[in-house]
């Protein structure tokens, strides 16, 4: 048995509830080495990755604005660190291969603007989109909807979030 000593690449996940208490979740429409997307799989929260010396917060909403273009959105809480590897691939040149997976601090924050606010298809920081579609979910069903290996961490978030999923 082989050990993977490579490390976790910081990340934060955010969990935007609207008023009635269900998440903004995006469709991804490409693979991205080791963050593939499956057939009927294709959906998750926004998440993105920490810049060194970042504090999380900071980071959470730069991902929120890269990913959806909201900038309303009120602190509501945050979990622990989290992790996930990644599955194998094939690509040593490719921008994870230096990570065995992601280690994820996740975000709940109410979103304060309203839908036309919305729009993933927009690069934004030269970032290029990541999604080509989103909508309005429930947070306990969000888990069901993306790839096996995020949906641990899914799950947790979905169980320490379910107080602002009450609306």
């Amino acid at each position: 048995m082989t050990t993977d000593d490579r490390p976790y690449r910081p990340n934060v996940g955010i969990a935007l509830f609207n008023a009635e208490g269900k998440v903004l979740i995006g469709r991804r429409f490409k693979d991205d080495g080791p963050e593939i997307i499956l057939p009927g799989l294709e959906w998750q929260m926004p998440q993105g990755g920490v810049d060194p010396e970042e504090d999380p917060h900071v980071a959470m909403m730069r991902e929120l604005w890269e990913e959806t273009g909201v900038t309303h959105a009120d602190y509501l809480g945050e979990t622990g660190w989290m992790t996930y590897d990644f599955i194998p691939h094939d690509d040593p040149t490719h921008r994870f291969a230096a990570f065995r997976g992601q280690r994820q601090k996740w975000f709940a924050v109410k979103f304060t603007g309203d839908d036309t606010e919305v729009d993933p298809l927009t690069p934004r920081n030269g970032q290029p989109a990541e999604f080509d579609a989103w909508r309005w979910e429930r947070l306990d069903r969000v888990a069901d909807l993306v790839v096996p290996f995020r949906r641990e961490v899914y799950r947790a978030v979905a169980k320490d979030f379910a107080r602002f999923a009450a609306a």
